[in-house]
């Protein structure tokens, strides 16, 4: 009667705990992937909204009324080539445009980010602040 009993896990044990382990593993690499995706995703709207703000930007530059058109180009960005289209249409107010600049990666046709601007043909110094100060009648003020 001198029956030894092994004390430890056995087979079956082991294999259903590295099951387990195995599952873990695989949701937190899944997991990883899809954050670092939507980290990229994340840049790559960034970048696009800056060179479409930096398009706006170019054509308000120009001090010229820009052409009612459509525009296309390149840009280097990042180390990576971006595609641009700006569109100038008319707002039905005098001498001023609307720029709607879309961007998306060289060779892709999904817009990644779109923005919208506006353009007016610059005035004589000081005369947007006489605008704002006029007064009008029956406001309490005498004319």
């Amino acid at each position: 009667m001198n029956e030894r009993r092994c004390k430890g896990f056995t087979l079956i044990e082991v294999m259903v705990a590295l099951s387990i382990v195995a599952l873990s593993l695989t949701a937190v690499a899944a997991s990883m992937v899809q954050m670092i995706d939507a980290a990229n995703t994340m840049r790559d709207r960034t970048y696009a909204s800056w060179i479409a703000q930096n398009k706006i930007t170019e054509i308000r530059l120009a001090a010229d009324a820009p052409e009612v058109s459509a525009s296309s180009g390149e840009v280097d960005y990042a180390n990576t080539t971006w595609e641009w289209r700006a569109v100038v249409s008319e707002t039905g107010v005098e001498d001023l445009f609307r720029i709607d600049v879309s961007v998306t990666l060289a060779g892709n046709e999904h817009t990644i980010r779109s923005v919208t601007g506006f353009v007016g043909l610059p005035s004589a110094p000081g005369e947007a602040n006489r605008a704002w100060s006029r007064q009008s009648p029956g406001r309490g003020v005498k004319q």
